[in-house]
């Protein structure tokens, strides 16, 4: 049974805990890694290019400042991203469970969490810099109505090493909006639930859906 979200902590937990912190495309955060070889052994992801900041500069931007992307064909993008643990054990988390009601994975393929109105639930994709495939399997309220994408991490250490950090990446395959709609269906008691729910709905709508989006299967996730 799933619970009213409890804000607590950094990041957010899987189905309704919450991200945090803020950037934007003017500001360059402490974080940021000098070249990609630092950033493949420490873990992070690579420097952006030049060329998608720029682009990413003349969208419209969400609260954190973060470009909003229109078109289904726009893959690679330039994104806010955080971490969250289901080790951060905040009340109302379900473990290490995602809100499509499986486990979060870590391996060759990593659990993400964002806003199924703007990466629906099974969007694979990668991040610069780092090796891994991302499927976003999750989400977290304070992510919705907005374009940040939550990094799944089994250690607060290592959730904290990642912080809150802009990258640039690169869709592999668009997820489904139909089983975003059959999964929130029954969750719409919930604002955010509500929110994304009709998010899917216009998402289906909008004509360059179907030329971009293929068919994803239930075993990707």
């Amino acid at each position: 049974m799933f619970r009213q979200p409890i804000i607590i902590g950094l990041g957010c937990l899987s189905l309704f805990a919450l991200s945090s912190c803020s950037s934007n495309l003017s500001t360059t955060t402490s974080t940021t890694v000098k070249s990609s070889s630092s950033a493949s052994s420490s873990g992070l992801p690579a420097p952006a290019s030049q060329a998608v900041i720029s682009k990413a500069a003349t969208l419209p931007k969400d609260k954190h400042g973060m470009p909003t992307y229109k078109s289904h064909s726009s893959r690679t993008r330039f994104v806010r991203t955080t971490a969250y643990s289901h080790m951060e054990m905040e009340p109302g988390a379900p473990g290490r469970m995602n809100a499509a009601g499986g486990i979060l994975k870590y391996g060759t393929v990593r659990s993400a969490a964002a806003d199924w109105s703007v990466y629906p639930l099974g969007t694979t994709f990668r991040i610069k810099g780092q090796p891994h495939t991302y499927v976003v399997d999750d989400y977290g309220s304070a992510l919705v109505g907005t374009n940040t994408i939550d990094i799944f991490k089994p250690t607060l250490s290592a959730m904290n090493h990642w912080g809150t950090r802009q990258a640039e990446i690169t869709i592999i395959q668009w997820g489904s909006y139909e089983r975003s709609l059959r999964l929130l269906k029954g969750r719409t008691a919930y604002d955010h639930c509500r929110h994304m729910f009709h998010g899917c709905h216009h998402k289906l709508q909008k004509s360059d859906y179907a030329s971009h989006v293929t068919k994803t299967s239930d075993a990707a996730l």
